[in-house]
């Protein structure tokens, strides 16, 4: 059985995808922004989130894009939320943090939600909203003025508000997000330099930290990109910065390592031959320490430098990763074991992992596969179990927004 050729699966894609998309539509705030949501879908109290607006606004430039009526409010919505409520007027660039009226929780400028700026803004200016491309213009140019280190290659991690003093801290997960980021703008501006630093990002961290470290990212560094391998050792479960090595992360710079592979060649370029062998290695090191180790399905978090697991409790977005993974090294291989487990993940999302009652899909489960939180209170969004619907029934390039508009899903 070949799920990854068959119309009656892209159908069941489908239909997912719309569940996720009727979901999401509560986490809109009247005032601005998008809000965490709980089992049931209903708001929860606390402060706005830079990442999740911006994850939610991509999600619904994907549903305008692929005809659903409505998502364009949405969309607009997260927009005129970037360019008022989480927007520092004085010193540019966004808040991280924010409360319901607007006063900054957290002032810091950091990588990670500022990938995500680009990332909405180009999905939105894909689906031509209003306003998109200029958020987008100014959403690169703080890449380009603040987050950009020509010299290594990569993002640094994080600013003060007024942009004068740079944390230490160098992480990977940052600069992961900005490669998909990175692509997307390449795509929408046409700019060659964003997939050039893509590239540059890419072949660094897959090529250099995960190729030389038997395919266990490091994730954090200093300012001079030496690993600290033992840095959160006494807060392992980090949801952001946890000790050792995360497993969905090798799965996701697989599935990128492809995008970009492929971007490459469209323009006409030959890839490199170690971009697909390294995708492969990073994929088969996920399965091999992450998958099914302790007895139960599902994917650990995090394991140590010894591929022993460390947290293990199952994360909603390691499956949806590693099915995404799946689907893209299938379609540059063409080799069938991909499809096979591709369906059993799938199996696995949808006897534990889909919540049939309340909505969207469990955040989290621990390692009897039954609903826990640890690490992650409610359905925060929608980012990466959606793309788990899309990616599948899109081809490598160009990246998803850019793809929608041009007709380009099965």
């Amino acid at each position: 059985m070949a799920w990854l050729s068959t119309p009656a699966h892209d159908r069941w894609l489908e239909a997912e995808t719309d569940r996720l998309w009727r979901f999401g539509h509560a986490s809109r705030r009247a005032g601005g922004g998008f809000t965490r949501l709980d089992d049931a879908g209903r708001p929860l109290p606390g402060f706005l989130e830079l990442w999740i607006t911006c994850r939610m606004t991509h999600v619904y430039a994907l549903a305008h894009l692929a005809g659903r009526p409505g998502a364009a409010a949405v969309v607009d919505h997260g927009l005129a939320s970037l360019t008022g409520l989480f927007h520092d007027d004085e010193h540019g660039g966004w808040f991280a943090q924010v409360g319901a009226d607007g006063t900054p929780h957290d002032a810091t400028k950091a990588a990670y939600p500022h990938a995500f700026v680009v990332l909405a803004a180009a999905s939105a200016t894909a689906a031509r909203r209003p306003g998109a491309r200029d958020v987008l213009d100014e959403a690169l140019a703080a890449q380009e003025r603040w987050f950009w280190d020509e010299s290594a290659g990569m993002v640094v991690e994080e600013w003060d508000r007024g942009f004068t003093h740079l944390d230490p801290y160098r992480g990977v997960n940052a600069n992961m997000h900005t490669v998909e980021a990175y692509l997307a703008a390449a795509d929408v501006t046409g700019h060659r330099i964003w997939l050039d630093r893509a590239l540059r990002v890419v072949e660094r961290v897959v090529h250099g930290f995960a190729c030389g470290n038997r395919w266990r990212i490091p994730e954090h560094f200093d300012a001079t990109w030496t690993p600290d391998l033992e840095y959160n050792a006494d807060t392992p479960a980090h949801p952001f910065r946890p000790y050792g090595a995360t497993v969905g992360h090798w799965l996701e710079w697989a599935r990128l390592t492809l995008h970009a592979r492929a971007a490459l060649t469209a323009r006409g370029d030959v890839a490199p031959a170690w971009m697909l062998d390294d995708a492969v290695a990073l994929f088969d090191a996920a399965v091999r320490e992450g998958w099914d180790v302790d007895g139960a399905p599902g994917f650990v978090y995090t394991v140590d430098w010894e591929g022993r697991p460390v947290v293990r409790e199952r994360m909603h977005w390691v499956v949806a990763e590693a099915v995404a993974a799946a689907a893209a090294l299938h379609a540059a291989t063409g080799e069938a074991r991909y499809d096979d487990l591709y369906t059993q993940w799938w199996d696995y999302i949808g006897e534990h992992v889909l919540d049939a009652d309340g909505g969207s899909w469990w955040h989290e489960l621990g390692t009897d596969n039954r609903v826990s939180r640890t690490v992650w209170l409610g359905k925060a969004d929608l980012y990466h179990a959606v793309q788990a619907t899309l990616i599948p029934r899109l081809p490598l390039t160009p990246a998803l927004a850019p793809a929608l508009a041009a007709g380009l899903l099965d």
